[in-house]
């Protein structure tokens, strides 16, 4: 639809902000769950891929999250059990209450899930699976540290504020808007800024630092 697609662009919408709650519910229920942080990424970005084709009022967006964490579970060879994705996310809306029985309530719960496999991976047409910045980020970040006087890179939390943001930028589904490279040096290149570091000989490069990345890196 055409507000889904407005959505997946990243034009303004009320409906943005629905998203953000259900990609920070993704992350909280998956760190719960003990995911990495790439089957975490996977799972935001099936969620917003899904959104990209469908409409928000079609289908309610937190048992598509659910769904989403399972299937990321999956794609990454990192298998979760349906119970814990419920048990879990019941402990997320409902902090001070008891564990779910296994009743009707339950296994009405887990027969949803079950049954949105099959909406979401013919939405989505069984293209589940997503390559992610960070493996640019990594390498980024080795080189920087190779580059930067050891005073420079210890006093300064560069690489955990750069690993914050990439994490963040799931919030808003930019993996699907820009390529892998470009955002991770996008992220790398705002934790500098918010330091005030200065890459070393980049005034005497013939281009700078970040252009030579997003150009010349590939990473298998």
């Amino acid at each position: 639809t055409r507000s889904s697609k407005l959505e997946c662009s990243g034009a303004p919408a009320p409906k943005a902000r629905v998203h953000f709650r259900v990609a920070r519910f993704i992350m909280e229920a998956s760190v719960k769950l003990g995911m990495r942080s790439i089957p975490i990424a996977t799972a935001c970005t099936i969620y917003r891929k899904f959104f990209c084709e469908t409409s928000l009022d079609a289908c309610d967006p937190y048992l598509i999250a659910m769904f989403s964490i399972y299937l990321a579970g999956k794609v990454e060879e990192q298998h979760l059990q349906t119970r814990d994705i419920i048990n879990v996310s019941n402990k997320y809306f409902n902090p001070s209450g008891e564990p779910l029985e296994l009743d009707s309530r339950f296994r009405e719960l887990r027969d949803s899930i079950v049954q949105c496999q099959l909406l979401m991976l013919r939405v989505l047409r069984f293209q589940v699976s997503f390559q992610h910045p960070h493996k640019y980020l990594l390498h980024y970040l080795v080189s920087l540290k190779n580059w930067l006087n050891r005073h420079s890179w210890q006093r300064t939390p560069v690489a955990v504020t750069a690993w914050a943001l990439l994490r963040d930028s799931y919030h808003r589904g930019l993996c699907l808007r820009f390529q892998d490279q470009h955002i991770a040096v996008a992220v790398l290149y705002l934790a500098l800024q918010v330091y005030g570091v200065e890459v070393p000989a980049e005034v005497e490069a013939e281009k700078p630092w970040w252009q030579i990345y997003t150009t010349d890196t590939e990473i298998p």
